[in-house]
């Protein structure tokens, strides 16, 4: 039978291949069952298994709740629901210094509570906010970088995709792990503040709110128009209060969450705002499905990855090289937001976790490391992978929504991706940040 590398493993020589795969440009799902077929060939196990190996990997409940909350964020920025949002946050904090930067750290923060997708909500929000923070006078790479950054965030901020593919992968508590993502996600957007001055509008200028794009209380005192802004958009920032609420008062779990922000975007933008039309539910529905199918796609084929990795006891002897590196154990969570950080420069989040955390887990429990705070972390190490060359997904989108070139969009991150690194060493080094709001029990 043919080696890749003779002498070596076929767990080993499969991750070989697979980074071989991706260096050749192969999609990462067909990468990951690639390798994971020619594993199991070499193995002697037939292929026939497989099949029934992917099926296993996708039939799980949680995982329903990936694509409702892809189609709930793709309804509430096509129905109009977001572009309500960002004109209340234009009149509450726009005139202040800094202007639409500021509107724009707190919009996506607040989509990221709507969305849970980074790619997402770069699509549905990135063109209005870019619009706004260039007429307020910032350079256009800079606002494109802003939002990556900010939409990068969704995966951090409940509800998370990301954290529910966490859970279901660590077997930990999703709500636990949604109720302690919130601060650390609350205090990635202050640092993300931080770069405000370093990118002064052009002239000094700052923009007033009417010379700002068009809104329809333009004009008015500016009670009023945060009176009006605000009753236009209340059932669009309700989202987030509906959502967390519901899932935290015990009245539905996380995955139903993501049914029940669907069924909310359908009633608000058809029974409220009426927005609601054929075409338009068809071309979210068409685009959350491609949204969805990319995701399910790695994660179908993860699985495969993931139980040959499980049968040649890849767990065992990379866990336990990582934890023989040093008998400290900050050297070795070093490593490892290390080893996160460089795999999400060419990996999507979904892929590095089922690649990464069998092997990483083991170590947490190891060491007695809580799962729900190290679930945390490795959200902000995946998201800040959204915004860092060379395969940034947010910075590619960002660069389609403003016909940019990708090197310009990467440059306008570079602040973001400076201050997004301190805020990481903070959260790993604080596991309090992380675990405050879970009380000690936890």
């Amino acid at each position: 039978m043919y080696d890749l590398v003779p002498g070596l493993p076929a767990g080993t020589e499969m991750v070989i291949l697979f980074f071989l795969l991706l260096a050749l440009r192969v999609p990462v799902a067909f990468s990951l069952g690639l390798s994971a077929l020619y594993a199991m060939w070499q193995i002697g196990f037939g292929l026939e298994l497989a099949g029934d190996l992917i099926a296993t990997g996708i039939t799980k409940f949680s995982l329903l709740a990936i694509p409702f909350f892809i189609l709930a964020g793709t309804l509430m920025g096509s129905l109009g629901i977001a572009e309500r949002m960002i004109r209340f946050f234009r009149v509450l904090i726009g005139a202040t210094p800094g202007g639409m930067g500021v509107v724009g750290t707190v919009v996506c923060l607040f989509w990221g509570a709507v969305s849970g997708s980074g790619p997402a909500s770069v699509a549905a929000i990135g063109p209005m906010i870019i619009k706004g923070m260039v007429e307020d006078g910032y350079p256009k790479p800079y606002a494109a970088g802003l939002v990556c950054t900010g939409a990068a965030l969704s995966i951090v901020i409940p509800p998370s995709i990301g954290l529910v593919i966490y859970g279901v992968i660590a077997e930990t508590s999703i709500s636990k792990l949604f109720l302690a993502a919130i601060l650390p996600g609350l205090f990635m957007g202050l640092v993300m503040l931080l770069t405000l001055p370093l990118a002064k509008p052009k002239g000094g200028r700052s923009a007033t709110l009417e010379a700002l794009s068009p809104a329809p209380h333009a004009g008015r005192p500016y009670l009023v128009q945060l009176w009006l802004s605000f009753k236009d958009s209340f059932w669009g920032l309700m989202t987030p209060v509906v959502i967390l609420g519901g899932i935290y008062s015990g009245i539905f779990t996380p995955t139903e969450a993501a049914l029940v922000a669907t069924v909310y975007a359908l009633l608000v933008g058809g029974l409220i705002y009426r927005t609601l039309t054929l075409r338009g539910l068809y071309d979210s529905l068409s685009n959350a499905a491609a949204s969805s199918a990319t995701v399910m796609l790695v994660v179908a084929y993860a699985s495969l990855f993931g139980w040959v990795v499980t049968v040649e006891d890849l767990v065992g002897s990379y866990s336990g090289a990582l934890l023989g590196l040093s008998g400290n154990e900050m050297t070795i969570l070093l490593v490892i937001m290390l080893i996160l950080l460089v795999a999400g420069m060419f990996m999507d989040a979904v892929t590095v976790m089922f690649i990464c955390l069998p092997i990483f887990l083991p170590v947490v429990r190891e060491l007695g490391w809580d799962p729900v705070w190290f679930g945390v972390l490795v959200m902000v190490n995946l998201a800040i992978g959204l915004i860092t060359p060379p395969v940034g997904i947010n910075l590619y989108v960002a660069a389609n929504v403003t016909r940019l070139p990708i090197e310009r969009v990467a440059r306008g991150a570079t602040p973001f991706l400076l201050v997004c690194l301190v805020g990481l060493v903070v959260i790993a080094f604080v596991p309090q940040l992380s675990l405050a709001l879970l009380g000690p029990a936890n």
